[in-house]
């Protein structure tokens, strides 16, 4: 199984130690299913880390393990264009959506309820589904 987790779902594993993102890193590192990423996930990662809010709770080596960690993960070079005619919310999550179809996902697991990933349900053939869901589903 191919997962692909939003920036989001890895800052809460970060974050708390307890709940669905951190069952979820624990249980990819454990080598129970494939995750998928890219170069611009781990830049956004590396970026958004360092948003003061962020930084006063996160410490630094904690996210470089992070960053570290995901090494291991498929990691995605260049990504191919957004499809022309699929629609997207929110342009600063088409990536994650590129990153579904180029990866061949089975899961975009987002606790992001606003952005409109969640609304639209699917993208090709992968699931988008908060993380409980995918705890609930595939853990």
């Amino acid at each position: 199984m191919r997962v692909i987790l939003d920036t989001n779902v890895l800052l809460a594993a970060l974050i708390s130690p307890h709940g669905p993102p951190d069952a979820i890193y624990r249980a990819w590192r454990a080598n129970r299913f494939d995750l998928v990423t890219s170069t611009a996930q781990l830049d956004e990662l590396r970026r958004v880390s360092r948003y003061p809010k962020l930084k006063a709770i996160l410490p630094a080596h904690r996210v470089g393990t992070m960053v570290n960690n995901l090494q291991r993960a498929i990691v995605l070079g260049q990504m191919p264009s957004f499809p022309e005619g699929m629609a997207v919310d929110d342009p600063d999550d088409a990536f994650l959506l590129a990153m579904a179809l180029a990866g061949d996902a089975d899961y975009l697991v987002t606790g992001d309820r606003r952005a409109g990933l969640l609304q639209r349900g699917s993208v090709g053939c992968t699931r988008i589904a908060t993380p409980a869901t995918f705890c609930a589903e595939a853990l």
